[in-house]
C-alpha cells in the first residue's frame, strides 16, 4: 500500500470489525479501530495489530449519534491523515414480529445500521474525492435481500444500506471512489451463538463462516485491484442464498 492515508473501521472491537481491521493493517493501511463502549476490546485489537508490525489506534465514537462523525474523523486525521478506506461495520440487532415491534427499537436499528453509515460516509467522501481515491465498504446482510420473519426492523435497515450503497456509488464513481457492500450470511460471532442447528443445515457449505472470511472480502474491496468494482453487493454466505 503506497498511498498516504488510513483506514477507519467502525464497530471494530470484536468479530467482523476486528478481523477487517487486522486484514487492512496486513495490507499496509494504518487503521483506526472504532468502538462505542468496548474500550478494552478495541485497545486489544489495536495492540495486536501493532505487535504484528502494523499501525493502529483505538478511537471512541457512537455512530448512532448525529454529532459523532466530525470529532471521530478529526481524531483519526490528526493521527494518520486522510481516511481513504471507510468500513461501516458498526451495527446492532433487534428481533420481534412487526406487530410487537415498538418505535424505540425500530429507530435504534435505523440510527445505528443506516443513519450511522450515512453520516460516516458523508464525512468521508469529500477528502476521498479530493484525493481521487476512496473505498467505502458497508456491512449489509443477506437479511436485507431475503425475508427472515421476526427481523423486519433489521432487514429494513440493511436493505436501506444496500440502496444507499448503490446510489452513492453512482454519484462518486468518476472521482476514483468506490462504494460497495458485503452481505454476510451465518458468521460465527457472539451475535450468532444462539442460532439453531436447523439454520446451519440450510448452508450448502455446511459450516458457519468466520469473521476472517468476510475480512478477506473487505481487503479485496479496499485494494487497487478493486478499482472497477463499485455499487455491488458481495454475498458471503456459503451458498445459503444461492
Amino acid at each position: 500500500m503506497e498511498r498516504e492515508g488510513c483506514a477507519l473501521v467502525t464497530g471494530a472491537s470484536r468479530g467482523i470489525g476486528a478481523a477487517s481491521a487486522a486484514a487492512l493493517a496486513d495490507a499496509g493501511w494504518p487503521v483506526a479501530v472504532n468502538y462505542r463502549s468496548d474500550e478494552d476490546g478495541a485497545k486489544e485489537i489495536a495492540e495486536r495489530i501493532d505487535s504484528n508490525g502494523g499501525s493502529a489506534v483505538a478511537v471512541q465514537g457512537d455512530v448512532s449519534d448525529p454529532s459523532a462523525a466530525d470529532p471521530l474523523f478529526e481524531e483519526v486525521e490528526e493521527r494518520f491523515g486522510t481516511v481513504l478506506v471507510l468500513v461501516n461495520n458498526a451495527g446492532t440487532t433487534g428481533d420481534g414480529l412487526t406487530v410487537q415491534f415498538d418505535d424505540e427499537d425500530w429507530q435504534r436499528l435505523l440510527d445505528t445500521n443506516l443513519s450511522g453509515a450515512f453520516r460516516m460516509t458523508r464525512r468521508a467522501l469529500r477528502p476521498m474525492m479530493k484525493a481521487r481515491f476512496g473505498r467505502v465498504i458497508n456491512m449489509a446482510s443477506i437479511v436485507g435481500q431475503k425475508a427472515n420473519p421476526g427481523q423486519a426492523g433489521y432487514a429494513a435497515s440493511k436493505a436501506g444500506l444496500v440502496g444507499f450503497t448503490k446510489t452513492v456509488a453512482s454519484e462518486v464513481a468518476r472521482r476514483g471512489v468506490t462504494v460497495n457492500a458485503i452481505a454476510p450470511g451465518l458468521i460465527a460471532t457472539e451475535l450468532t451463538e444462539d442460532v439453531p442447528d436447523t439454520l446451519l443445515k440450510m448452508v450448502p457449505a455446511q459450516r458457519p463462516g468466520t469473521p476472517e472470511d468476510v475480512a478477506a472480502c473487505v481487503r479485496f474491496l479496499a485494494s487497487e485491484g478493486a478499482s472497477y468494482v463499485t455499487g455491488t453487493i458481495l454475498t458471503v454466505d456459503g451458498g445459503m442464498t444461492a
